[in-house]
C-alpha cells in the first residue's frame, strides 16, 4: 500500500482561513503574489511557465487525468490577429462529483489566479468559465470574485502594468450532463446544441469559434498557483508519484460524515471511509465503492483492501495476479473525479446500477446510434431485473450490448454507461441471477 502522510497534511486548496473568498483576505495569504511575479518580474516566459506545469505533472482533476502542462504545450504558436481561448470546465454534473463548488465558495481567487497564469502561459485573449446552471449560488459567488479581481487590476486590460490583458466570462449551462465533455462544452458556449465533436481536429487546433482553445477543469487550474507558490518538487512529492499533488475527495453515500475533503492523492480507500468520513453509517458493513464518480467501475469491499486513490493502484483493484495488463474500464477501476460513492451491506446492487444506467440513458445526446439506442436497451434490460422479469439470457445480452457500445461513439458517454454495468454484473452476478429466479414484483420507481 502507498504510504501517504495525511494526518499531518496542511490544506492548500481549501485552507482553514476564515473569509478566504474575500480578495483582501486572499491577498494577505500570498494571493496573487505569484501572478504578479510571473507578469512583472521578466523571469517567466510563456514557454518557461508551460514547462514548469508540465514538470509538476498536474493531472487533470476532471476525470481524464492528463498532464495539464503537456496539454498546454499542444497549443500552436501564436499568430497575429488570431485569438486564443481557455475554457474552464465547471459543469460538474456527474453523480458523485461534488468538489468544484467548494472552490467557488471558499477559495475562488485561487482558481482565478490559476486562470490568468494559464492564459499568460498559452498567450490567450479570453477565458470562459462554464458552470452548470443549477449552481445558482456558486455562480453568484464566483461572479463576485471575478468583479473583485477586475477592480483590483488582476483582470482586464494591462494587468498589473504588464501589458498582458485578459477578460473572464462566466457562462451558465442548461443542466445537460453531456456539456461536461469538452467539445460539447465548446458547442454550448457557441450557442449550439451540445453535440460532441469528432476529433481530430482537436481543440488546440480548432476550438471555440474555430480558434485554438484549451479546456481545463476548475480544480486543475486551482493547482497552478500552488505549484508556483510551493515549488515543483513539493507538488510532485505530495501524494502518489503517478498522480501527484493535493486533491479534493468528494465522499458521499452510507458514511457518517459525507463531504469534500482535501488530502494528498494516493490515500487508502479504507482510510478515507473509516477515518476521514467517520466509518459506515449505522455501524453497517461496507459492500461496495465507486471510487471516481458514477461512470467508473464499481468495486466490492474485498477489492478495496490495500487500494489507494491513484490510477496505478485502482486499475489493479480486484484484478487477479494472473492478469498482468488490466484494461481501463474493463478491469479494476479508475480515479475519475475522486468522487467516492460508498455503499453499505443493505444496498440492492441491481437497483443501484439501474438508477445509474437510467441517468446515462436520460443524458445521452442521441448523436451516436450505439449510445442513443444502447443506453435505452441497457436501461430497459436492467428494469427487467428490477421487476424480477429478466430471462436467463438477459445477462449475456446486457454484456453484449455493453461491448457493442464501448469505444464506438464520438464521446465517452457510451463507455460511462457500459463500464459500471459490466463491473456490477461481474462482481455482483449472484444478485442479478437471483432476479431471474424470483417471481415478478411491482416495478421499482
Amino acid at each position: 500500500m502507498l504510504k501517504v502522510d495525511w494526518r499531518n497534511y496542511q490544506r492548500v486548496i481549501l485552507p482553514d482561513v476564515p473569509n478566504l473568498h474575500q480578495i483582501e483576505v486572499y491577498e494577505r495569504h500570498r494571493g496573487y503574489e505569484k501572478l504578479r511575479e510571473v507578469l512583472t518580474s521578466g523571469e517567466w516566459t510563456p514557454k518557461k511557465m508551460v514547462d514548469t506545469i508540465k514538470a509538476a505533472n498536474i493531472r487533470g482533476r476532471g476525470g481524464a487525468g492528463f498532464n495539464a502542462g503537456l496539454k498546454w504545450s499542444f497549443m500552436p504558436p501564436k499568430k497575429p490577429g488570431v485569438p486564443r481561448y481557455l475554457a474552464c470546465n465547471g459543469d460538474e454534473s456527474e453523480p458523485g462529483t461534488i468538489k468544484d463548488r467548494r472552490i467557488f465558495e471558499f477559495n475562488p481567487h485561487l482558481f482565478i489566479e490559476g486562470v490568468v497564469i494559464a492564459c499568460y502561459a498559452m498567450e490567450m485573449d479570453a477565458a470562459y468559465v462554464y458552470i452548470r446552471g443549477e449552481y445558482v449560488d456558486y455562480i453568484r459567488m464566483l461572479q463576485k470574485a471575478v468583479d473583485e479581481a477586475y477592480a483590483k487590476g488582476y483582470l482586464g486590460k494591462n494587468i498589473l502594468g504588464s501589458g498582458f490583458s485578459l477578460d473572464v466570462h462566466l457562462h451558465r449551462g442548461a443542466g445537460a450532463y453531456i456539456c461536461g465533455e469538452e467539445t460539447s462544452l465548446m458547442e454550448s458556449l457557441e450557442g449550439k446544441r451540445a453535440y460532441p465533436r469528432s476529433k481530430p481536429p482537436f481543440p488546440a487546433q480548432y476550438g471555440l469559434w474555430g480558434k485554438p482553445t484549451t479546456i481545463n477543469n476548475i480544480e486543475t487550474l486551482a493547482c497552478v498557483p500552488l505549484v508556483l507558490r510551493h515549488g515543483v518538487e513539493w507538488f510532485t512529492s505530495t501524494g502518489a508519484p503517478d498522480h501527484p499533488g493535493p486533491i479534493l475527495y468528494g465522499i458521499s453515500g452510507h458514511v457518517n460524515r459525507p463531504g469534500v475533503y482535501e488530502y494528498p492523492t494516493g490515500m487508502a480507500i479504507t482510510d478515507l471511509i473509516y477515518e476521514v468520513a467517520g466509518g459506515m453509517r449505522g455501524g453497517k458493513r461496507l459492500k461496495a465503492v465507486v471510487p471516481g464518480g458514477a461512470s467508473v467501475p464499481i468495486l466490492r469491499a474485498q477489492d478495496v483492501e490495500g487500494v489507494t486513490m491513484n490510477g496505478a493502484s485502482l486499475i489493479r483493484a480486484g484484478v487477479p495476479d494472473s492478469n498482468p495488463n488490466p484494461i481501463p474500464g474493463r478491469d479494476g477501476s479508475m480515479l475519475g473525479t475522486a468522487g467516492m460513492l460508498v455503499l453499505d451491506e443493505d444496498t440492492d446492487m441491481v437497483k443501484f446500477i439501474y438508477r445509474t444506467a437510467r441517468f446515462y440513458d436520460h443524458e445521452s445526446c442521441g448523436q451516436c446510434t450505439p449510445c442513443r439506442e444502447g443506453t435505452g436497451w441497457v436501461r430497459r434490460l436492467l428494469e427487467r431485473f428490477v421487476k424480477h422479469e429478466a430471462g436467463p439470457r438477459d445477462l449475456d445480452l446486457l454484456l453484449d450490448i455493453c461491448d457493442n457500445m464501448e469505444g464506438r461513439t464520438v464521446c465517452a458517454l457510451a463507455d460511462a454507461t457500459a463500464w459500471p454495468v459490466r463491473a456490477a454484473i461481474h462482481r455482483f452476478r449472484d444478485e442479478f441471477e437471483a432476479r431471474v429466479k424470483l417471481k415478478a414484483v411491482p416495478v421499482y420507481a
